[in-house]
């Protein structure tokens, strides 16, 4: 079994894996900014804070979606953007959500993981 450390990119089989925590890019017209995203395996899809899509000027909105989360279910705006984690840059949706009170300004949950072919070791240290 291979051994994951800091920066490299481990494969295993035709996958490629992630710890719980990811350092990544997001793209936008306004530049680009690194941080360090949480990955969620329940969450069926990912999510960046309103705060770093307005600095960035990600958009436009495609699209309302009803999320469900543990402060309960809301109507949440859906914009398309870049990102680079584990040297694959991957274009994909978000959710827009006010995340400022938590510890990750984004999170990837299952609709990159699966389109990615990533697996996820808990072990693993960003």
């Amino acid at each position: 079994m291979p051994v994951a450390s800091r920066n490299i990119v481990v494969q295993y089989n035709d996958r490629t894996v992630v710890g719980l925590n990811e350092r990544i890019t997001v793209y936008g017209p306004k530049g680009r900014k690194e941080v360090v995203a949480r990955i969620d395996t329940g969450a069926t899809k990912s999510s960046i804070d309103v705060k770093l899509a307005a600095e960035l000027r990600l958009g436009p909105i495609l699209r309302s979606k009803m999320v469900k989360s543990a402060s309960g279910n809301t109507l949440r705006p859906v914009i398309e953007t870049e990102i680079s984690i584990a040297n694959k840059r991957i274009k994909s949706e978000f959710t827009l959500a006010d995340r400022s009170h938590m510890k990750y300004s984004v999170l990837i949950g299952q609709n990159i993981l699966k389109d990615n072919r990533f697996l996820v070791d808990p072990t693993k240290v960003e």
